[in-house]
């Protein structure tokens, strides 16, 4: 039987999707209870039922609370190795095509989409790309756009680039001013920001890459088989969908829609329909 902790949880995410149209309800419950637990501390509410009480009646808390009901965790470059798999086995196939369409489902602040237009930038292929980048946090969607990270990060940002195989140096791309570094305006132009959720919304039709990793893995199975179907739904035959490395499509009723084209590196391929 549900605990009265989990009943307030379930009673505070349907409120949450009554009044403000986003579906948390099949997020992983244990995820969710740690982050909703730190969201009391932060407003000084002994109850979820106090803390549903101020989200649904002051919308300025339910902002602040997409921080928590989503994880904003990321760096350029991130787990070099997808990147370099990209590099040296996705990008000859792209070039196949007069014009490519990529899917960065789950952005969040943006570091996975100026990474990915670098590479492209490198490779010569960001001038035919359009990337499209998604996120149901606002706030993140307005950090990605800004391309603006602390300078403090950049080193670990710059060993990151150089080991998925970067050919220059990351510093060609920003300059720093005020303790931030801000990343060159012409990756920004191939970018496309939009607000969109795996739970509720369609696909991006046509697309030869979708890339979302460390998402899955906050949602329950039931909205796992929902991304992946708007995944595969959006993918040209052949298209290529790269996942986090704790995640796969094993035991998903879509493993067979799709065969492992980067097995480590999670790179899937999808089968012709």
């Amino acid at each position: 039987m549900d605990s009265r902790f989990d009943i307030e949880i379930k009673l505070l995410l349907e409120g949450v999707y009554l009044t403000y149209q986003h579906d948390f309800r099949q997020y992983a419950v244990a995820s969710l209870r740690r982050r909703i637990k730190q969201a009391m501390v932060q407003f000084d509410c002994k109850t979820v039922s106090q803390l549903q009480s101020r989200v649904l009646h002051e919308p300025e808390v339910f902002a602040k609370m997409l921080q928590y009901f989503t994880v904003q965790v990321s760096e350029m470059f991130r787990d070099p190795v997808y990147f370099r798999a990209i590099r040296e086995q996705v990008i000859p196939v792209l070039r196949t095509y007069p014009s490519v369409k990529i899917w960065i489902a789950g952005c969040s602040t943006g570091e996975e989409v100026w990474s990915l237009a670098i590479l492209l930038a490198e490779e010569g292929l960001l001038d035919n790309t359009l990337i499209y980048a998604t996120d149901i946090n606002v706030e993140s969607l307005k950090a990605a756009e800004t391309g603006i990270y602390a300078v403090d990060r950049i080193a670990d940002f710059s060993t990151n680039y150089l080991q998925s195989g970067g050919r220059r140096s990351l510093s060609d791309y920003y300059t720093t001013g005020y303790g931030g570094a801000i990343f060159d305006r012409d990756l920004r132009k191939r970018m496309v920001f939009a607000d969109h959720s795996l739970a509720t919304d369609s696909v991006f039709s046509e697309v030869q890459f979708v890339s979302c990793r460390n998402v899955l893995i906050y949602f329950n199975p039931e909205l796992q088989e929902r991304a992946i179907g708007l995944f595969a739904d959006s993918l040209v035959n052949r298209g290529f969908l790269g996942l986090g490395s704790k995640e796969t499509l094993r035991f998903t009723r879509y493993a067979g829609t799709f065969t492992e084209f980067a097995r480590t590196e999670k790179i899937y391929q999808r089968a012709l329909r």
